[in-house]
């Protein structure tokens, strides 16, 4: 998946992601097995993607954009935000009344983060950042993309060192315990 703007491309896919199993939960029967399924699987795809960006995306934008540290500043208040709402989520049973709130407010904030990076953030950085910057920092997401940790942490460290080592830790946790409990499968 070479590209001149590997970063960009690898988390607008994940993006395109989400938003499609965003679609599947929206079509099944609300407190169904199958929406509990899915929304563990969003879940996940979520905690891999914030990951993700606290790893390369916002250390880059902090590098290259002007504003780059308020910009990278609200992004990850955002995802604390999105990662609190997916613990309580994960709380609930799908039949619950809470469980169909939260889940409004996950799809809707995570569908305005979307929107913000993809017209505003993404733009600002490829315009400043170097081509071949863009493209390694692509190539090492998805180098690490298998290893990351798939639940929602809305206390973990933000700084990119920090997800790195914490992220090496819990990664094959969560895989184990995702293993173990059959967690995001029927």
């Amino acid at each position: 998946m070479p590209s001149r703007s590997g970063i960009i491309e690898v988390l607008t896919a994940d993006h395109r992601e989400i938003q499609r199993l965003f679609g599947r939960i929206r079509s099944s029967p609300p407190g169904s097995e199958e929406r509990k399924i899915l929304v563990e699987q969003v879940s996940s795809s979520l905690v891999r993607h914030s990951v993700t960006e606290k790893e390369y995306l916002y250390p880059a934008m902090r590098r290259y954009v002007t504003d780059g540290d308020t910009w990278a500043d609200r992004e990850l208040t955002e995802h604390r935000e999105i990662e609190g709402l997916l613990n309580s989520l994960e709380a609930q049973e799908a039949e619950s009344a809470e469980f169909g709130h939260l889940l409004l407010s996950v799809i809707t904030r995570v569908t305005e983060h979307v929107v913000e990076e993809e017209q505003l953030i993404f733009p600002r950085l490829q315009a400043v950042c170097p081509a071949d910057v863009l493209q390694e920092l692509g190539a090492r997401a998805r180098d690490t993309e298998a290893s990351t940790p798939t639940r929602p942490r809305p206390g973990a460290p933000e700084s990119a060192p920090m997800t790195k080592v914490t992220a090496q830790v819990w990664g094959p946790w969560d895989r184990l315990r995702d293993l173990v409990t059959r967690r995001g499968r029927q």
